[in-house]
């Protein structure tokens, strides 16, 4: 049974007349297939050869490829996709010579397929070191590009900044960068470096723009800032001359002296001051921002509002008590400002003035006569400690006429506040920088007197308060 059926489906039945005719036709086929390839074979042996082409010199044979080259340069060859059966009556079912042409045609004349990669992709492959050199260039034009940003804008929006005074690169690059003025503070470091003006970037107040450029932002903070205000400040204690010289000094048009005789902005009348003849201690001290061609007097309107805010945090009860109006309150403030060497020592003043006032003994307080005399630095003469003026606080009992200078709020309050001692005297603490003795009795007092004027005296009669030096 084998013998008969050995091509043919092994599960056929032999006695099958089906099976049996589908066995001779395959063998028809077969048979006429040998047939066709035979009169081919006869028909290419008596054709005549075609003419050899003219030799060239032969090429020598390439070197043998190393184990690297053969990695890189051997594609893996894909198995072929398995072709769909033939249809029963196809005549080149099994053809070896048919598949052959297919699969020569897909490859190059030399049998090889044709590389994927490109001649480019090869090339790296075969010297790795091309592949550092494309990353070193790849590398360099970023770090280029990064630090001079050529396609970079000058950013948009504005940005306010203040640039301190003695601020270092790395802390404007850090401050620039946290604003949204640039990328990157390290980068800006660098830029600033290669441009050379570490040291040529301004202080100030700038408007620069969100997302700028580095050389954008270097070239704007290289030119002086535009200086859109001006800074005013009056210190504690100063009085109405002492900061009129220095408004002048600071470029303030107009005259001070004149725009703080008076004012719409205040009247000392309604803080007790019925017989004010100037605005004297309402002008509170302070730092003020003006336009640089503010007149005088925009500065006196801001002192005179500053003082009206100030003064509301403070509580009269106390001096109400004792028959005190605010503007008896700021005289005392006045004289506490020049007087307290320390901080901590204002309310002890206001003490001592605050029992003298109750016992009816003259103040004796030399920065009254100083401010009647306008002499603000060299030691007091015999003359001027005698001068004849409500405000010689030695001749005159009571408080003077009004305020000497612009007291701070610590003043007020320490005015507003006294200590309850029993003090009625001090005097200046040799070589302790400001500090006073107090006394309650005329013995105390002159004990302490005559320390202070010995040490004087081994000062060569300059003040022996030199803060220890």
């Amino acid at each position: 049974m084998s013998d008969e059926f050995p091509r043919g489906d092994p599960f056929a039945d032999p006695q099958d007349p089906a099976a049996r005719e589908r066995e001779e036709r395959r063998r028809e086929r077969e048979e006429k297939r040998r047939l066709r390839e035979a009169k081919q074979q006869e028909k290419e042996a008596a054709a005549p050869p075609p003419p050899a082409p003219p030799r060239e010199p032969a090429a020598p044979p390439p070197p043998p490829p190393t184990p690297e080259q053969e990695f890189w340069d051997e594609d893996p060859v894909e198995a072929p996709a398995p072709e769909p059966a033939p249809a029963p009556d196809s005549h080149d079912q099994g053809d070896p010579a048919m598949a052959g042409a297919a699969r020569a045609e897909r490859r190059n004349g030399d049998g090889r397929r044709p590389p994927r990669g490109g001649a480019v992709l090869g090339a790296l492959r075969r010297h790795p070191f091309l592949i550092f050199a494309v990353v070193a260039a790849l590398f360099v034009a970023w770090s280029l590009n990064s630090l001079f940003q050529p396609f970079h804008g000058d950013g948009s929006g504005q940005v306010p900044v203040t640039i301190p005074k003695g601020s270092s690169v790395s802390e404007v690059g850090d401050l620039l960068s946290e604003k949204g003025v640039i990328d990157n503070s390290t980068l800006f470091q660098i830029r600033v470096t290669l441009a050379g003006k570490r040291s040529e970037l301004y202080a100030g107040r700038f408007t620069l723009a969100e997302g700028m450029s580095y050389g954008a932002a270097i070239e704007a903070l290289s030119k002086p800032p535009v200086k859109r205000t001006i800074t005013v400040t009056v210190p504690e204690g100063y009085s109405r001359s002492q900061a009129a010289q220095l408004v002048e000094e600071d470029g303030v048009p107009g005259s001070y002296t004149k725009a703080t005789v008076k004012s719409k902005y205040l009247d000392p009348a309604d803080y007790g001051g019925e017989g004010a003849k100037d605005l004297e201690g309402f002008l509170f001290p302070n730092t003020f921002e003006l336009k640089p061609d503010a007149p005088a007097a925009d500065l006196v309107e801001l002192q005179l509002k500053d003082f009206k805010r100030q003064i509301k945090q403070v509580d009269m009860s106390y001096a109400k008590s004792k028959n005190l109006t605010v503007f008896d309150v700021l005289t005392i403030a006045s004289m506490i400002e020049d007087e307290a060497g320390v901080a901590s020592q204002r309310k002890l003043v206001a003490s001592v003035i605050y029992n003298r006032l109750r016992d009816g003994i003259p103040l004796g307080i030399d920065a009254t006569i100083r401010f009647a005399t306008g002499n603000y630095t060299d030691p007091l003469t015999e003359s001027e400690l005698a001068v004849d003026s409500p405000y010689n606080s030695r001749t005159n009992a009571g408080l003077p006429p009004g305020p000497i200078n612009s007291p701070g709020l610590d003043a007020i309050q320490a005015a507003a506040h006294p200590a309850k001692t029993g003090y009625v005297f001090y005097v200046t603490d040799p070589g302790t920088c400001g500090k006073l003795t107090f006394a309650k009795t005329e013995a105390e007092f002159e004990k302490a007197v005559e320390e202070y004027n010995t040490a004087r005296d081994e000062a060569g009669g300059n003040s022996p308060d030199t803060c220890g030096e």
